[in-house]
């Protein structure tokens, strides 16, 4: 085995430990240069030529800083690696024209530095890290006889073009100013601007500014842009965000339309079923989060989802998980039956310029409900109603209860650490049910040094949920909290949230759009439609499967359930089963007789 060690940098703290590390050091201690300091960063430097692996240095750090990991013996040399301790990728996935291939895997482990690499961002320095960027006849020889030789010799010659849509679209208006009209109309190099308009349903704001849409717009407005311009690679990267479930086939529709048009296009994407509907086939990555992460063989869609949720991939004899990820059919929930936590009556609440209705329904004690529809449609609205922070027009909640509510947009204006943060809004934080049942499953303690305005996207989302399941409450709503999550992280924040639900004898009352989170999850689901922006109405919790009809026979789709993991999949439109399931009025999976 080949070994690496890893620095956390974020998480290293030498002037509190007085390098503890070198002081435990075996290799230090018989005067060999295995731990050194750097003399620009004064952190720690570790020889991985004179590490023994003895991992004393590992269970040290009072910080956790320093991970040694011992790589399979089968893998090569590394594409690119960011410096000494640093993160490294092994492998490229490679594009075909007129298909789309999807990128799968958790956050951390290389998929955004593939696209940069890919789009010619970076250069990969063949892992050495002492040159940061490589050299591009030493890569266009590395491959040599390969697609990628001829790939990258023509991204180093500017003979093709790439168009890349980012990830954090959030920090769009920061960069690009104006209306979104005039954005979309510079961009057009393909003369498609009305066709992304109405597919995209971008009428409504063509005339605003960009510093005042939403993030879900952003989205929208990102993956038009990318679609107008004129390219022969195009990279998206988490394309779904903030996307409601129309809006994310909308997406599907446009970006697979690329690809018929002749275009190449990777997709990284943590939405199974999005990914499922949109990619010709896939690659996963797999290996350690923040340390090394390696492209698997190219596979087949179905095949290359379910070894993923399966947690092995044959081809490559490897093991990526230690359990399945498992899905079961949930049995209708008696309507009457389960004592009820809240209850309402027919509620109303009208705005200048939208109204929202909801049928007069209960939630249960131990029960988990969640809620979908478009966006724009009162979702948010119905959860603050619960919460107390709206007054209604006509109807009332009928019982006073404790609410702990994880608003849609998480803005954190909070100076300190992570820790100090949880100090200051987890009460529980520092007891054993904290430790246990919160942040282990939300992994905390990887990120307890950070500040909290330098997190991530996904790390300010696992530390909003976790600080709202810490609260004292009776339910606990959550809006949006897949958002940024992978795969893997969104099915252990929905355990989590049952874990402590169950445990305090209380509810969840969940908002989000990802069809396979909200399969894993649900007891009851309520559907919300009528016109965005103008009207909204809430049907009353029900058993999923009848939600489920209704909200998928508004949009005309259909889903079945994967044979082998019972994993949700989208029906192709028109194919036999899609119109057999229409025909039964089974739009959620044609039920057996």
């Amino acid at each position: 085995m080949s070994r690496i060690s890893i620095l956390d940098h974020d998480r290293c703290q030498f002037k509190k430990c007085d390098y503890t590390c070198i002081e435990y050091c075996p290799g230090v201690r018989m005067e060999e240069d295995t731990i050194i300091i750097d003399e620009k960063t004064k952190k720690p430097l570790i020889s991985e030529e004179l590490c023994s692996g003895c991992g004393i240095c590992t269970n040290r750090c009072p910080f956790n800083a320093i991970n040694v990991i011992n790589l399979p013996e089968a893998l090569d040399e590394p594409i690119h690696r960011f410096g000494q301790n640093m993160f490294e990728l092994f492998g490229l996935p490679t594009l075909s024209e007129r298909s789309v291939v999807g990128v799968l895997g958790p956050n951390g482990i290389g998929k955004s530095t593939i696209i940069r690499i890919l789009s010619g961002e970076v250069i990969p320095n063949l892992g050495n890290w002492e040159n940061p960027f490589g050299d591009w006849d030493e890569i266009i020889n590395y491959y040599k006889g390969s697609q990628l030789q001829n790939y990258f010799k023509n991204l180093s010659e500017g003979k093709i073009k790439v168009v890349h849509k980012p990830q954090m679209v959030d920090q769009l208006p920061k960069f690009v100013k104006g209306n979104v009209k005039d954005l979309l109309s510079d961009a057009d190099e393909r003369n498609k601007f009305e066709e992304v308009v109405e597919t995209l349903e971008l009428k409504n704001v063509l005339n605003r500014n960009m510093t005042n849409l939403s993030g879900g717009e952003l989205q929208r407005v990102a993956i038009a842009a990318s679609f107008v311009r004129e390219g022969d690679f195009y990279y998206f990267d988490e394309p779904t965000s903030w996307l409601d479930v129309k809006q994310r086939l909308n997406a599907v529709k446009v970006i697979s339309s690329l690809a018929k048009d002749g275009k190449s296009v990777m997709v990284i994407e943590h939405d199974l079923a999005t990914l499922d509907a949109i990619s010709d086939y896939i690659y996963i990555l797999y290996g350690q989060s923040g340390a090394y992460g390696v492209v698997s063989q190219r596979k087949g869609v179905r095949v290359g989802i379910n070894a993923y949720i399966n947690g092995f991939l044959k081809e490559e004899n490897v093991r990526i998980r230690k359990q399945a990820i498992k899905f079961s059919i949930h049995p209708p929930t008696p309507e009457d039956e389960g004592e009820s936590i809240v209850s309402y009556n027919d509620l109303k609440k009208t705005y200048d310029t939208f109204s929202f209705s909801a049928e007069a329904g209960e939630i249960f004690h131990d029960e988990i409900v969640t809620a979908f529809g478009s966006n724009g449609i009162g979702k948010t609205t119905f959860a603050k109603i619960l919460a107390g922070e709206i007054k209604l027009d006509q109807g009332e909640v009928e019982e006073d209860i404790k609410i702990a509510y994880k608003p849609q947009y998480i803005v954190s204006e909070f100076e300190g650490s992570v820790e100090s943060y949880l100090y200051m809004n987890a009460h529980s934080y520092g007891s054993n049910i904290f430790k246990t049942e919160i942040m282990k499953p939300f992994s905390l303690e990887e990120i307890l040094d950070k500040e909290v305005n330098d997190l991530s996207g996904g790390e300010l989302q696992r530390l909003s949920v976790a600080t709202t399941l810490a609260k004292d409450a009776e339910i606990y709503l959550f809006d949006e909290p897949t958002a940024f999550l992978d795969v893997e992280q969104r099915l252990i924040a929905g355990r989590a949230i049952r874990k402590i639900i169950e445990s305090k004898n209380a509810a969840s009352l969940i908002v989000d759009h990802d069809i396979v989170f909200i399969d894993y999850i649900s007891d009851r689901a309520m559907v919300f439609d009528g016109e965005p922006g103008i009207e909204g109405k809430a049907t009353k919790p029900s058993d999923l499967r009848t939600s489920m009809n209704k909200f998928l026979k508004n949009l005309q789709i259909t889903f079945r359930r994967d044979k082998e993991t019972k994993r949700p999949r989208v029906n192709k439109l028109n194919s036999y089963l899609d119109r057999e399931q229409k025909e039964n009025g089974e739009y959620y999976y044609l039920k057996k007789k």
